[in-house]
């Protein structure tokens, strides 16, 4: 017998591409940090931007895990993105 939540291998199928992204995501900084003295992070800046990605990527687990259909999956892995966007803004440029 089936349940009506989604089939757990389609949250396992994207798992993967999702942290991987993530992690990528993160290293963009460390990288760049090599090449020009413009990107200065230091290792709270780090820790800040790996907080806010976990973020993204625990949002993203739960979404998958939902009982409900795509558009409230979709719904709410844009809120959680809307919210990181404005923290990150906040925090990188203090637009408030």
């Amino acid at each position: 017998m089936t349940t009506p939540m989604s089939a757990p291998w389609q949250a396992n199928r994207w798992r993967p591409f999702v942290w991987t992204g993530l992690v990528v995501l993160l290293a963009v900084p460390l990288i760049a940090m090599q090449f020009t003295s413009e990107v200065d992070w230091d290792i709270f800046d780090f820790l800040f931007a790996a907080i806010l990605l976990a973020t993204v990527g625990i949002a993203f687990e739960f979404s998958a895990r939902m009982k409900s259909g795509l558009r409230p999956k979709l719904a709410a892995m844009a809120l959680v993105i809307g919210l990181v966007l404005i923290i990150w803004a906040h925090a990188a440029v203090g637009i408030v």
